[in-house]
């Protein structure tokens, strides 16, 4: 029970540091008729020391576009590194319900649509240079129309524009998505709906070196020809023994036609790995819908075996297809949904010692599901939640859903049975969200093997405020158990992104775990030359074993500081660095102990039904 307690000790540290603080809460949504809507507290109006140290900034900027127009080297490198005039999205600092303002307009009929589009490099729309346009095409307006849920002539639903926000900013070429609903001037049954939209710089290239010198270098474009189609090719050298090692080609196409069907395809080689994959799908996008798809995939790739801290060679082959229909009901204000699934797998290489009970994940199956659920879902809009700037989008609601299915292949047949809860949403205490899934297989003799039970849970803040200094605390839970599993690859619990500790770089394995995650977030006043800082401290702690009684296995703990600093007129606007280290009960333990990254995710739960599947014991 030591390690027990020191868990406890850890977290109540990093609540009592937030909870000495001279705090002011924001006021927590409150809630109106609806179930699960909220009518969220406007944004904050900005201070005045706030709007001050931003038109500083603006000058400063202008100055800077001012005079490096006084070359063409200098104006090309401005354009290559700055946007040029953006917006203060920090001062929107609460949660915002963007449907909520659109709520005066529903029902309305849509009389026009206007498509505004904006380049990566000036929001003003003025033109670059030559350089710019030599390297970024702008996203062409009818593919903006042809991603749009709704047409002139429908009635304006202000969840569904809110969701086609979503999904355009989801887009690889699309930046930044401004929906409005004006009033049509001479008749107020109709409404004009403007669609502003901001490309992204497109372009990319990435290089990576890899054990036994292997060199990868790839380069990718995100919207050709202003399709918005996505190409990546990626080059294998190894340098080491001037050997050749092939090329991987990716080639996505997102809403096919107009037809909200995304296709996919990779193909090529890397050294002694190969792919080749075709995908085809059409998923949810209303609250009544259909969903459809299917998949191929030949893969040679390596697979990580941490019991015996090695990778082997595997070569498989697999088929996908999957559907479902989804019909919302207004008497419970959500959707029910029926969906189906069929897998074929079967492996052409793999480990000798692969049995009826050994590495089941390589064995060779047929399985057949089927999901019925309900579920309801919806969206609102922050900032200031893993970092200033983009909007961040949060989801409310709750999914039930009854997995179950029959699997055969070349050992054994038995029946799957699946249950699943998710809920989330805004309380008085912040943002909760939390998920409880469990699943089974049943043999031909009713006994029930490779059980798994798996309980996510997230809390968040409402936003404190000290001085001039805004805080938000996170607590993250996850615990995974299983009973009557079998041996070998994909067996064993390891630490991994999603439920583990962030700087801890050991192989731990066993069948139960427990990760707690404790992280607070200072999103300071200070603005140097435009550079938004936030700094952020984590403590996380986790317990994982063989003993089924989670409290028996060995811990482990991480902590650590970062910051995340974002100037939104940068071509690359955000970039954390985090610095930790971890130690289990006999001392220090292998940590990732620095990182830097440019990507700052929002870790939420969706209620939107999937494709069904297994629960995955990972």
């Amino acid at each position: 029970m030591k390690g027990v307690r020191t868990i406890l000790y850890l977290l109540m540290v990093s609540w009592v540091v937030v909870a000495a603080l001279p705090v002011y809460a924001d006021d927590p949504p409150q809630a109106n008729s609806s179930p699960d809507r909220f009518v969220i507290t406007q944004p904050r109006e900005p201070d005045s020391l706030d709007t001050l140290q931003w038109q500083r900034n603006d000058r400063l900027y202008d100055s800077l576009r001012v005079k490096s127009h006084r070359s063409k080297l200098a104006k090309a490198i401005y354009k290559a590194l700055f946007r040029g005039t953006v917006r203060d999205t920090t001062h929107r600092a609460q949660i915002y319900d963007e449907a909520a303002d659109l709520r005066p307009y529903a029902g309305k009929e849509i009389k026009t649509i206007q498509v505004e589009r904006l380049r990566p490099f000036n929001v003003d729309g003025k033109k670059l240079g030559r350089i710019a346009n030599n390297f970024h095409t702008l996203t062409r307006t009818r593919i903006i129309y042809r991603d749009l849920l709704f047409s002139a002539g429908d009635r304006l639903d202000p969840d569904l524009v809110v969701r086609n926000e979503q999904l355009l900013e989801a887009r690889q070429n699309i930046a930044e998505v401004d929906i409005r609903v004006d009033l049509d001037p001479l008749d107020t049954n109709l409404v004009v709906v403007v669609v502003r939209t901001r490309d992204s710089w497109t372009v990319d290239v990435d290089a990576g070196i890899h054990s036994g010198g292997e060199f990868s270098f790839g380069l990718s474009e995100s919207n050709l020809w202003g399709r918005a189609h996505e190409l990546r090719i990626a080059t294998n050298i190894d340098y080491r023994h001037f050997r050749y090692g092939g090329n991987l080609v990716e080639y996505h196409v997102p809403n096919m036609w107009g037809s909200f069907y995304d296709f996919k395809l990779e193909a090529g080689k890397e050294f002694d790995r190969s792919r080749f994959g075709i995908q085809l799908t059409k998923p949810f996008l209303k609250t009544t819908d259909y969903e459809i798809g299917g998949s191929y995939l030949r893969a040679k790739e390596r697979h990580r075996f941490p019991d015996r801290d090695t990778t082997e060679l595997i070569n498989s082959r697999r088929t996908d297809l999957w559907g479902g229909y989804t019909h919302y009901l207004p008497s419970i204000m959500a959707s029910t949904y029926l969906t189906g699934r069929y897998q074929y797998r079967r492996f052409l290489m793999r480990p000798d010692a692969t049995d009826a009970t050994m590495n089941p994940a390589l064995h060779d199956r047929d399985l057949l599901l089927a999901g019925l659920g309900v579920y309801r879902e919806n969206f609102h809009t922050a900032t200031m939640i893993y970092g200033y700037g983009k909007r961040e989008y949060l989801s409310s609601g709750f999914r039930s859903e009854v997995n179950v299915g029959y699997r055969w292949g070349e050992y054994r047949e038995d029946l799957y049975l699946g249950l699943s809860h998710t809920m989330g949403g805004f309380t008085r205490l912040g943002y909760m969200m939390g998920r409880v899934d469990w699943g089974s297989y049943l043999s031909n003799h009713n006994q029930w093997h490779e059980m798994a039970l798996d309980v996510r849970g997230r809390w968040f803040s409402n936003l404190f405020r000290s001085r001039r200094t805004y805080v938000r605390q996170f607590f993250g839970l996850g615990y995974t158990q299983g009973w009557e599993r079998l041996d070998g690859a994909d067996e064993w619990l390891e630490y991994t992104k999603d439920c583990g500790l962030a700087v801890l770089d050991e192989d731990v394995l066993g069948t139960t775990r427990l990760v707690l995650n404790a992280e607070t977030i200072f999103f300071t006043p200070y603005e140097p030359l435009g550079f938004k800082i936030a700094i952020f401290s984590f403590i996380d702690a986790g317990l994982l074993g063989f003993h089924e009684n989670v409290f028996r296995n060995e811990p482990y703990f991480a902590c650590g500081v970062g910051v995340r600093v974002r100037n939104e007129r940068l071509v690359f606007p955000a970039i954390q660095i985090r610095l930790g280290v971890s130690f289990g009960r006999t001392g220090w333990a292998d940590s990732n102990w620095i990182n830097a990254s440019s990507e700052i995710e929002v870790q939420q739960f969706r209620y939107t039904p999937q494709r069904p599947d297994v629960l995955l014991y990972k």
